[in-house]
């Protein structure tokens, strides 16, 4: 007995000391795992990962970029409930231990030693907390053991409540949500404080396994961990009996819901997602960074419809292509008939409203179809009229009798929901363009879509399509011809002329019209959009000058021709520089960068600087464009300019040339400027003129006296362009294929870009009353006759008032006989200018 007892008494001895080697060894091992852990400093500023959210200008959620979904609240932001919920599941006990539950990981460790497995980790809410900022998910003990060690750290930095905080904000609960609140809008919809009992239950049951318990992707195991949540909360008095029976009843009501964003601009969101990126990295999509657009939201979602209108109009314009596909019915018959069918549509994309159907059933005047949204829909015979055969981009097939005549059952086809409800055969048009909007005084964009469907190609026509202006060039030929000694009223001939070069060969330029006019009035010649007159300006001016005007609105000299076609618009330009060229007529002379972003926050809401703010009276600074009306910050596309000297105007009232000693090169004075107050009123009056009796004619059902704007079309139809202004808001509208290709000869830019420019400056111009005309100083007026040029009487039937610069009116007055013998084609010139 003595020597049983000796031999327990020797094996304690030995429990004991090998208990305490394997402390002090746990111990001294644990130091060496301490430096390597983040200090209590790195602990109190733990970072959240927040995705950058992009907002237009009145605050409307644009778009949201992210691994990570998270929306941080603040813990009295957060339902009591579910915190509850999340307690009484994950740690019951949290409020009452430091940070580790001893008790919780010696039961741990005896299951894992006798199922020989690591499943079990009892890690308190403060452990997860500092597996899921600083550690990674590896199952080891040198893990769990960084992970006390960590967890007594951040007991000792932070509260309880800034703990219990950073868990809520920061535990994955699948499908892309990080927190709570991203969870109730990712699985809901909602925000958190209008989930019902069972929602919050179910979400309180993900942290455990998100992946595998979430309501998506596994619903029996989802409502199995909700019952669990529910029991709980009931055991501890946080529900009553009535209530745990209602909830456990309750279906799941989860669904997964995207980003909801409250107004479409993906071309818009995608430009400022670059530019983001390019100036922070991948940090961009991990900041919180809070990024307020020009764009107006209201203006921007009538962009869209406007174009997208635009382009169908087009579309149907040119009659239908066919069915995207053919299928035979009878190869899909069977239980799973329309299972079968909505698997043969998924092949194909839809684009909102437009969605491809299968035709089921074929009448004379209409069809039965079965759409990808699971819906049987009938055409009538009056939406599928328009479906005159594609010929060719000038033909169409003749009108339809049957519609046995365009379809078969089978034939996989898109349709189209109308405003009423009802359906019309459809088709996704080919042709695509662009819609950019600016202020024209700062250069703000106010709207930009960039196509027909993001979705369905991302490449940003207004931003990347790099066209031919045609005669969207134009009135920047004539307001170089103004500052070389032409005036509003001077005579150029549009007769035929005969182009000889020794590398291009002769060339014959034409009128749109292909009728040929005598000496004509700028004026007149601008308003027709006379092509012989803008070729005839450009020799008399010389290349090297009409280039040297050009490129002060923007225009890129490498790309502009050294010829003579470069006045019919044979460079290449993007609708948003072009939209930001007019802008200088608008604006008043002034050249104007477009930009984006009108401010960035930071997480904490803080205004971050992306460039040097302006300074005044200093030399070669950037400069602002705002004046005394300083944003918040200078935006992202803000370049740097040298300083603004005072304005030096010569006798054509362009900005003066100052020479400077021993050197022959003119020298602006004022860098800012493209032309004089002068030119630009000049172009305004002539532009004027074309919406008021020349191409631009169908603009004046906007009923409004200060609107101007200019036409383009290219050689053979291949783009189409219409850019106009009033003093608050320049657009350029273009229209064209991707790969250049014959629009139809009729597709002028009065026909295909113009309607879609009224469509949207219809409802833009409803916030801008029109305003009192200010003339500038220098400016005179003279009555003239509007087929000679000349100073005519008062009582000439065929004369009207014109604009001049002081010093360039004409001298002579017209004979009585030239009077009679001429005649007006413009009628209603002289009310364009009063």
């Amino acid at each position: 007995m003595r020597t049983l007892l000796k031999i327990i008494l020797k094996l304690f001895s030995i429990g004991i000391v090998f208990t305490i080697t394997m402390a002090i060894g746990l111990v001294l091992y644990a130091a060496t795992l301490l430096p390597g852990l983040p200090t209590i400093e790195e602990i109190r500023k733990i970072p959240l990962n927040t995705p950058l959210r992009i907002y237009s200008s009145d605050k409307k959620l644009i778009g949201e970029y992210g691994d990570e979904r998270r929306i941080p609240l603040t813990l009295d932001q957060i339902p009591p409930l579910l915190i509850d919920a999340v307690l009484v599941t994950e740690d019951d006990q949290f409020y009452h231990h430091p940070g580790v539950d001893f008790p919780g990981l010696v039961r741990a460790a005896i299951n894992n030693f006798l199922s020989r497995s690591k499943g079990q980790g009892a890690s308190t809410i403060t452990m997860q907390v500092a597996r899921n900022f600083f550690l990674n998910p590896e199952k080891t003990y040198t893990r769990k053991l960084k992970e006390i060690l960590l967890a007594f750290n951040m007991e000792r930095a932070l509260t309880k409540d800034e703990i219990l905080e950073l868990y809520l904000n920061k535990i994955f609960l699948g499908h892309r949500a990080y927190g709570f609140a991203a969870a109730a809008q990712v699985y809901y919809g909602e925000e958190l404080l209008n989930l019902s009992l069972p929602e919050i239950a179910m979400l309180a049951g993900l942290p455990k396994a998100p992946s595998r318990n979430n309501p998506i992707s596994n619903p029996k195991r989802a409502l199995q961990r909700r019952a669990y949540v529910l029991k709980r909360l009931h055991e501890l008095g946080r529900i009553d009996a009535l209530s745990l029976e209602t909830a456990n009843i309750a279906p799941i009501t989860a669904r997964r819901h995207t980003v909801n964003v409250d107004i479409q601009a993906p071309y818009v969101s995608e430009m400022a997602r670059q530019l983001m990126y390019a100036r922070f990295g991948n940090e961009v999509y991990q900041r919180g960074f809070n990024v307020t657009l020009t764009i107006n939201s209201t203006y921007q979602a009538k962009a869209n419809q406007a174009l997208r209108k635009g382009l169908l109009d087009y579309d149907l314009r040119h009659g239908y292509k066919g069915p995207i596909d053919k299928i035979v019915l009878d190869d899909y018959l069977g239980v799973n008939f329309q299972g079968n069918l909505l698997k043969a549509l998924d092949a194909f994309p839809a684009s909102k409203e437009i969605i491809p159907a299968v035709v089921i059933q074929l009448d004379k005047n209409s069809f039965q179809s079965f759409s990808q949204r699971n819906e049987t829909v009938t055409v009538s015979w009056e939406n599928m009229t328009w479906a005159r055969q594609y010929l060719s981009a000038n033909a169409i097939g003749p009108e339809l009798t049957s519609a046995g005549e365009v379809l078969n059952v089978g034939d996989i086809v898109y349709i189209r929901k109308l405003a009423d409800g009802e359906w019309m055969l459809s088709q996704l048009p080919e042709v695509s363009g662009a819609l950019v909007s600016l202020n024209p005084e700062t250069g703000s964009i106010l709207a930009l879509s960039g196509g027909f469907d993001y979705y369905l190609s991302k490449f940003n026509r207004a931003t990347q399509a790099e066209r031919q202006p045609g005669s969207n060039i134009k009135p920047f030929i004539y307001s170089a011809a103004l500052a070389n000694g032409f005036t509003p009223s001077s005579l150029v001939s549009a007769m035929p002329i005969v182009v000889g070069d020794s590398l291009e060969g002769v060339w014959r330029p034409q009128n749109y019209s292909k009728k040929f006019f005598g000496p004509t009035l700028l004026r007149k010649a601008l308003s027709l959009s006379l092509n012989l007159v803008s070729v005839r300006l450009v020799r008399t001016i010389g290349i090297d000058n009409t280039i040297d005007h050009l490129v002060r609105f923007g225009f890129d000299r490498e790309q502009l021709p050294k010829n003579l076609s470069l006045a019919l618009g044979s460079t290449s330009i993007t609708p948003l520089n072009l939209a930001s060229y007019f802008a200088v007529f608008a604006n008043g002379g002034q050249k104007v960068t477009p930009f984006l972003i009108e401010k960035i926050e930071d997480a904490e809401g803080k205004l971050i600087e992306l460039l040097p703010q302006p300074c005044e009276n200093c030399d070669g600074d950037t400069v602002s464009r705002y004046g005394d009306k300083e944003p918040e910050i200078v935006p992202l596309m803000e370049p740097t300019a040298p300083q603004i000297l005072d304005q030096k105007t010569n006798a054509t009232g362009e900005p003066g040339a100052v020479s400077e000693p021993g050197d022959g090169t003119p020298e602006y004075a004022d860098f800012k400027r493209a032309i004089s107050p002068q030119n630009a009123f000049l172009m305004q009056s002539l532009l004027k003129q074309v919406i008021l009796s020349g191409t631009g004619r169908r603009a004046l059902a906007l009923n409004r006296t200060d609107l101007a704007g200019k036409t383009g079309t290219t050689n053979n139809f291949r783009d189409a362009w219409f850019s106009g202004f009033n003093p608050d808001v320049v657009t350029t509208v273009f229209v064209g294929f991707d790969k250049p290709a014959h629009l139809g000869r009729r597709e002028s830019g009065a026909s295909a870009a113009l309607p879609i420019w009224i469509d949207f400056m219809g409802r833009v111009l409803q916030d801008f009353p029109e305003k009192p005309k200010v003339i500038p100083e220098n400016i005179t007026t003279r009555f003239v006759n509007s087929a000679s040029g000349k100073i005519t009487s008062a009582d000439d039937p065929n004369g009207y008032s014109e604009y001049f610069l002081i010093g360039t009116e004409p001298s002579n007055m017209i004979e009585s006989s030239e009077s009679e013998g001429a005649s007006s084609d413009n009628p209603s010139i002289s009310e364009s200018l009063f």
